[in-house]
């Protein structure tokens, strides 16, 4: 530990340097998305406490806190301005079937049968008339593995 205390007293730079490249490190491996901002904030310490060593480690902590805690309330708002949360999930396929055509493939029987959509087969349930197989059917929800449908 008594290394550190020297790094620090002769470099400390270097100290912060190494906090934000760890934190970088394992938000790179996890992808969590909260130690992205400490990381950033351990960097921005860094700069300062290179052109200001005279600091010390009590400043450069409370300015590490103080950025790590501003820049992840500031990131929040500008994701959630960027990214509202009512828009559905890109990466979730099985939202982006609704609205979107289907043909069914086996006949439905008592509101049950299966349709082909976006290069499979799904399970659907459809309230109303029955389609014929090669019909198309829109798509308004999913429910687990089963599509809701209507005729088209």
């Amino acid at each position: 530990m008594e290394w550190l205390a020297g790094l620090y007293a002769t470099q400390p730079f270097w100290l912060w340097l190494g906090i934000g490249v760890i934190l970088l490190g394992i938000e790179a491996m996890f992808s969590t998305e909260w130690l992205l901002w400490p990381a950033v904030a351990a960097g921005a310490t860094a700069l300062l406490a290179a052109l200001a060593p005279e600091l010390g480690l009590k400043i450069e902590g409370a300015v590490f806190a103080a950025l790590t805690v501003a820049l992840t309330l500031v990131s929040k708002r500008l994701v959630k301005r960027v990214n509202p949360g009512d828009l559905p999930d890109i990466n979730d396929v099985n939202l982006r079937l609704i609205g979107q055509s289907a043909r069914v493939v086996e006949p439905f029987t008592n509101g049950v049968g299966r349709v082909f959509i976006s290069g499979a087969e799904w399970a659907a349930e459809i309230h109303g008339s029955n389609p014929l197989v090669g019909e198309s059917v829109i798509v308004e929800r999913v429910t687990g593995g089963r599509l809701q449908v209507r005729p088209q």
